[in-house]
């Protein structure tokens, strides 16, 4: 602490205000004199209330000290012999302040508990995440004894529309006892949130930051000039853009159109704007390195990679390269050298000992940790990431850039909202390293510096809850407390809290809306006739053209799925959309397992792998034959050029000239029912009206707003007791299926789904009544499994392939119980359970039977290849997380409980052993 210069009486008034303070607040005099840094003023704030005895909700931007408020927590806690558990939403986060409470506190004071790793679990500070600490609190677990801090980081995460709901679980749950501290990002309904926590928690205090302790400058890259986004800090609030910044926005949108749109785009159409590493080289001279690039797209992450390491850039010197050799050797030397090949271990290297390094999921855990351990340490200086590395690991640098503005969410490509932007360039500047810190949009045709200016500006976004009732949260609630009593617990959430607010609102939008289809009506009204009637008809038409168009499309892709059961090994077909359009050899026609035929093929460029029905629009024809040696492997570059050579020699068939699908118009034509729609149309006297699309143009306008109005109308009726309503239905069906008793008391199928803790959780449940399992090996069981927890990301679409035996049979009872029970939700209004995905069935059979790393990852061809390392990594976690399950599930068969222990022991070996332990 810096000493008070002054006069003897100042330095004694000094003196005197902290010997007040200190007696005011021990505790913290205590903490803050361990400390090597003063503390901000929100800190204090924070901390200050906290010792004098209120819960606490801290909103700060990323990087500005939150977590110095739970540390302070952990130190009342241990100051008074208590207990602190510190929870976060993500296992990576957990380990990284795992190891920051070891270093200050020992480790004999501190814990772990997450699905991988369960370290001193009865210390009096324990780390984990929150949905170890919500089954804690459902099972009455002795360790919550002593408990008096609770530390909630990341909570603006009980947003997130998977998991957001076990934070609301957490906060209704925990004993009154227990003092409460939130950590947010800057959220702009603060004040609401702290209401609900007053509600829920007693008495709140609300700390406020929006102060970033390193300022963020702001710009945009232009080909190869930066331009600042605002010119001033004033420019900034004003949202006003530099106006150089606009003029040559203006002169570049000039030139593409003057080029015709054709100027620097890539084999898309789409804007390149500059190349990955003229990017980086430009960072580099300007001093902005190390940098984090976000690219929205693991395959774009990679190829950033591989684009600057052609190009021959390199960011590190010799004592760096050699630095950072050492360091991968010594964090991989327990990686079987077997399976450095296939994790790509040699390009990653080149990459890391350049300075370049890709962070994304897909990646091997392990690699993704010494990536971020460089990178802190100043040997990485640029990494091309996912936005999943914005929340949490603690990796800031001096600079972020975006490439993109936009990302795939999981359904569509959207828009970045404020608040994402604000979490994503949040990581810019390092504090006590950094002056500053930079941002930087890539700018491209389509992207206005106003929208960007927007989004700069805009620090704040609302939290919302994404909580709802759950078949397992049901029976807990109902076994703990009571049904009359969960459904109050409901009723007190913070979903119900922001539901009931929101209600009045939407219903001020109704009776607009319903005003303003008057006006609309009256515009619409026609001389010669009832012109709404009239437009029902139209309306009408339109919608059985649109079905005649889908039924159209189904049956074609009907036909052509149809056509490839029929192919055979050899037979030489034309593919006719797609990546892999042109003449293909089918080496294994891909039948015989579960959904749709996904053959392997070699193309006429000798690039072999699977192709599916979306690449047929027709029925596809064997147009030649080849002959497929036996021992053809279509992983050999040799063997691939040899079969390739035989397309030359083929003599291709004329195509047989049978009947093709119809077209839309032809079908249409056909159509009684549309006919007949048509003809009412033309008899209508309104049809003759000279101003009839005049009238049209009115009605299309209300009939909008009545449908948008339905939907609010919907929203007001389903919002107003919604929980309640959600939760009466779940218990409602669990009651039909003997897990909950008329009189709402919890069966023992209910006790053993209490213990299930999963998205397919009463299906699990039904699996194990059921006796789904009873008869399965091993490998056998970790694949039956793999069906209720894996989920394919959109673009890699895997082959649904199965063995077969004793699995095959499982997994058909797996399918009819979820179709009985999707049946049963539509029944009682609701929908809970997520449809199967067998897309890794295959490889985790192939795995727990002992095969190499190299096939397993094979086993599975999306679009962009084999399964990533670290996609397999994950997913077998989530097989051995529920397989630990059933090894511990309250009246599971004993059978299937010795089964699911000795498969988890199948399953940890090699990259799953190594991975677990890093």
């Amino acid at each position: 602490m810096e000493e008070f210069a002054g006069s003897p009486a100042d330095r004694y008034a000094a003196a005197r205000e902290r010997a007040r303070k200190a007696a005011a607040q021990p505790a913290l005099t205590e903490f803050v004199d361990e400390l090597e840094f003063d503390l901000d003023p929100f800190q204090i704030d924070a901390c200050a209330a906290l010792e004098r005895g209120t819960g606490v909700l801290v909103c700060a931007p990323t990087g500005a000290g939150k977590t110095v408020v739970g540390e302070f927590a952990v130190h009342l806690a241990l100051r008074q012999g208590r207990k602190c558990f510190y929870t976060t939403p993500i296992k990576a986060l957990s380990n990284q302040k795992y190891n920051d409470l070891v270093g200050r506190y020992g480790a004999e004071r501190v814990g772990l508990l997450t699905g991988d790793n369960a370290i001193n679990g009865d210390a009096p500070v324990v780390v984990m995440t929150t949905e170890v600490l919500r089954n804690m609190l459902y099972a009455g677990s002795a360790t919550l004894q002593g408990l008096s801090y609770v530390v909630m980081d990341e909570v603006h995460y009980l947003a997130d529309r998977f998991r957001g709901a076990v934070w609301e679980e957490v906060i209704i749950h925990l004993p009154e006892s227990v003092t409460l501290v939130s950590l947010s990002a800057t959220v702009s309904n603060a004040e609401e949130f702290a209401d609900w926590l007053v509600t829920v928690r007693g008495e709140t205090t609300v700390v406020v930051s929006e102060h970033r302790p390193v300022p963020l400058w702001q710009h945009m890259l232009i080909g190869k000039r930066m331009f600042d986004l605002f010119h001033d800090a004033e420019a900034a609030q004003k949202h006003d853009v530099h106006p150089e910044l606009l003029r040559y926005h203006r002169e570049m949108l000039r030139r593409v159109e003057l080029a015709g749109g054709d100027l620097r785009r890539g084999k898309r159409g789409r804007w390149t704007g500059p190349y990955r590493q003229e990017i980086v080289e430009r960072l580099d001279r300007e001093g902005l390195l190390p940098a984090i690039l976000f690219i929205f797209s693991r395959a774009g992450c990679d190829a950033a990679v591989q684009q600057c390491l052609a190009a021959g850039l390199r960011l590190t010197g010799p004592d760096e390269r050699a630095e950072i050799r050492t360091i991968v050797e010594e964090r991989t030397k327990h990686i079987p050298s077997e399976d450095l090949q296939v994790l790509g271990y040699w390009e990653w290297l080149d990459g890391l000992e350049r300075g370049l390094a890709a962070h994304h999921a897909g990646m091997l855990p392990a690699f993704k940790e010494v990536v971020e351990e460089l990178f802190v340490r100043g040997l990485v200086k640029a990494v091309f990431a996912t936005e999943t590395l914005a929340l949490g690991i603690n990796m800031p640098a001096r600079c972020v850039v975006l490439e993109r503005l936009v990302k795939f969410n999981g359904e569509a490509h959207v828009d970045l909202t404020p608040g994402e932007y604000t979490q994503l360039t949040g990581r810019a500047g390092r504090r006590g390293i950094d002056v500053e810190g930079h941002a930087v949009v890539v700018w491209a045709p389509e992207l206005d510096p106003r929208h960007v200016a927007g989004l700069a500006s805009t620090r704040t976004y609302p939290l919302k809850s994404s909580f709802r009732p759950s078949y397992n949260m049901a029976v807990n609630l109902v076994g703990s407390v009571g049904f009359t009593a969960a459904r109050e617990l409901l009723e007190s959430s913070f979903a119900q809290f922001q539901a009931d607010r929101s209600v009045v609102g939407l219903a001020r939008q109704v009776q607009r809306n319903t005003e303003t289809m008057a006006t609309y009506a009256g515009e619409m009204t026609c001389h010669l006739g009832d012109f709404e009637q009239y437009f029902s008809i139209r309306v009408a038409i339109a919608e059985r053209e649109k079905a005649i168009a889908r039924q159209g499309v189904q049956q074609r892709r009907a036909a052509a799925l149809e056509s490839l059961e029929r192919l055979r090994a050899g037979d030489v077909i034309r593919v006719p959309a797609g990546r892999r359009s042109g003449l293909a050899i089918v080496i294994d026609p891909g039948t015989g397992g579960f959904g749709e035929p996904r053959p392997l093929v070699l193309t006429e460029d000798r690039w072999a792998g699977r192709i599916s029905g979306a690449d047929f629009t027709q029925p596809v024809e064997a147009i030649g034959r080849v002959r497929v040696p036996r021992q053809f492997n279509y992983r050999s570059a040799q063997d691939r050029r040899d079969l390739a050579a035989q397309l030359r020699r083929v003599e291709f068939e004329p195509p047989e000239r049978g009947p093709r699908g119809r077209s839309r118009n032809a079908a249409a034509a056909d159509d009684h029912e549309l006919d007949s729609l048509r003809a009412s149309l033309k008899r209508h006297p309104c049809h003759r009206c000279p101003e009839r699309e005049e009238h049209a143009r009115w009605a299309e306008r209300r009939h909008r707003l009545e449908r948008d109005t339905e939907g609010l109308r919907g929203k007001v009726a389903s919002r107003t007791g919604s929980l309640a309503r959600t939760f009466d239905r779940v218990c409602g069906l669990l009651t039909d299926r003997g897990y909950l008793t008329e009189a709402g008391g919890v069966t023992d199928a209910g006790r053993m789904l209490a213990r299930i803790w999963s998205e397919t959780d009463l299906l699990i449940a039904e699996c194990l009544r059921r006796g789904v399992w009873d008869n399965l090996g091993p490998a056998e069981l970790a694949a039956a499994a793999s069906v209720l927890v894996y989920e394919a990301r959109r673009e890699a679409e895997d082959r649904a392939s199965v063995p077969r035996g004793e699995v095959t049979d499982a997994i058909d009872a797996t399918l009819q119980l979820w179709a009985d029970l999707r049946d049963d939700e539509d029944a009682h209004g609701l929908q809970l359970t997520r449809e199967l995905d067998l897309g890794f069935v295959w490889p985790v059979y192939r795995w727990a039977r002992g095969e190499s790393l190299t096939k397993v990852l094979g086993s599975v061809h999306g679009l962009e290849g084999d399964m990533p390392a670290g996609d397999f990594v994950r997913w077998s976690r989530q097989v051995l997380d529920l397989l630990g399950q059933l090894a511990e599930a309250t009246g599971a068969p004993d059978g299937v409980r010795r089964t699911a222990r000795q498969a988890m022991t199948a399953i940890t070996r090699g990259v799953l052993a190594y991975s677990i332990m890093g």
